[in-house]
């Protein structure tokens, strides 16, 4: 757990569009682009480790910009491992700290963004393991089946029924292929009850309106 006082100003970040990352959960990424490349050997020489994961703002239809747009609000993850492969690449897993919101976005002398960015507001995300007293696991469990049947999309049963609650939803939420909109509802959520209700939303509405196939790993 990381105290406020504890974290840096600023931090590199990696936007990725449809990829979010949540407090005290994981996320695997592959880095090969040279300028995350630089990015993650100036990470791993620091402290904190850390490296802000962050979607870009997806643009109006018909609108075509050469600047990116970032959300606002992103999460923050500390390089807890990463692999070199034999292609030079680094498999890497982040571990989710704390959402943070941009102040100020800037490119500098290095060929990866990094951001003046602000803690305050997601203390519970820098605690203990969140509860979400009003979640019914059975009846979770049940549209979370339906949906998977709905969807064609796969996963390990087993591991998800043993999941704590927490892990589940946040698991979930950063796995699911939503858009990148509501991807960042479910980041964006105050609480983890919040999050699982707009899950089990987003959840309704894709099995009201078709989705792809895929696995969940």
């Amino acid at each position: 757990m990381f105290n406020i006082a504890d974290l840096p100003e600023q931090i590199p970040l990696f936007p990725l569009p449809g990829a979010v990352l949540l407090p005290r959960a994981r996320l695997p990424l592959n880095i090969f682009e040279p300028r995350y490349l630089a990015m993650l050997e100036d990470c791993v020489k620091t402290q904190h480790r850390l490296i802000g994961m962050i979607q870009p703002m997806v643009e109006p239809e018909g609108r075509e910009s050469d600047e990116v747009r970032l959300h606002s609000i992103g999460c923050a993850g500390r390089v807890i491992g990463f692999v070199e492969t034999e292609d030079g690449r680094y498999q890497i897993t982040l571990g989710g700290v704390s959402r943070f919101r941009i102040k100020a976005a800037d490119t500098g002398f290095k060929p990866y963004l990094t951001a003046d960015v602000d803690w305050a507001g997601f203390d519970r995300d820098r605690g203990p393991g969140e509860k979400d007293v009003k979640f019914d696991r059975v009846v979770f469990l049940g549209k979370l089946d339906r949906y998977f049947r709905a969807t064609g999309l796969q996963s390990d049963w087993d591991s998800l029924e043993k999941a704590e609650d927490e892990l589940l939803v946040n698991s979930l939420s950063m796995l699911f292929p939503f858009g990148v909109e509501d991807k960042q509802a479910l980041l964006e959520a105050p609480t983890l009850q919040d999050r699982r209700e707009t899950l089990v939303t987003l959840m309704e509405f894709a099995m009201a309106s078709g989705s792809e196939g895929g696995q969940v790993q």
